[in-house]
């Protein structure tokens, strides 16, 4: 399956963005697809993972309460919306898909699928 992040951009402290994760090539149905992301000269870091056969949803404590989760089954895509945007949460975002066991779910490590990033710059 291939992924592709697309919605990030620029946008000012308390603003808001929607991330997409588009798959090609297969779906979703089978796998956990998680949100990370990496700021400059630090390692990829969870946001959020949704498991897609029971729709359960896993948050970073940072995101939590900001960030939701959603799957829109006709697009075959996840969303990531994110409100009340810090400029701490400024960094290349990515989607992973994967079948991580549930202690896994927030290792970079047990997704073999990867998009290519999306660009989220929060301005103070």
């Amino acid at each position: 399956v291939q992924l592709q992040a697309s919605g990030g951009g620029l946008v000012q402290a308390g603003g808001s963005l929607r991330l997409s994760c588009a798959a090609s090539g297969g779906t979703f149905n089978t796998y956990t697809v998680g949100w990370f992301r990496q700021a400059p000269g630090k390692e990829r870091e969870f946001v959020a993972a949704l498991l897609i056969n029971n729709m359960r949803t896993y948050y970073d404590d940072s995101v939590k309460g900001r960030f939701t989760l959603s799957r829109d089954n006709a697009k075959n895509t996840v969303n990531l919306q994110m409100i009340s945007l810090k400029p701490e949460d400024t960094a290349v975002y990515f989607c992973g898909a994967g079948r991580p066991i549930l202690s896994s779910v927030r290792r970079p490590s047990a997704y073999g699928y990867w998009g290519q990033g999306t660009l989220v710059t929060v301005s103070s």
